[in-house]
């Protein structure tokens, strides 16, 4: 199941690349990878969802956001 997984995450980065640039297209993959890691735990293993947690997870989607626009 993790390989399958891994498979489609990099199917979806070379997806990715052909329309943006490599830099870019690894920093949204990485921070959309663990703002969805942070957001999984909450969810299903009852970790803090905290104020402070919140705000740098929204800082981490912002950013990958950030990166798209100004591409």
């Amino acid at each position: 199941m993790i390989v399958l997984t891994m498979g489609i995450g990099f199917l979806f980065l070379s997806m990715a690349m052909k329309g943006i640039p490599l830099g870019t297209a690894y920093a949204i993959w990485t921070g959309l990878g663990a703002a969805g890691a942070v957001i999984f735990g909450i969810l299903f293993f009852q970790e803090s969802a905290g104020w402070k947690r919140m705000l740098f997870l929204s800082c981490i989607i912002a950013g990958a956001v950030g990166l798209k626009l100004i591409e």
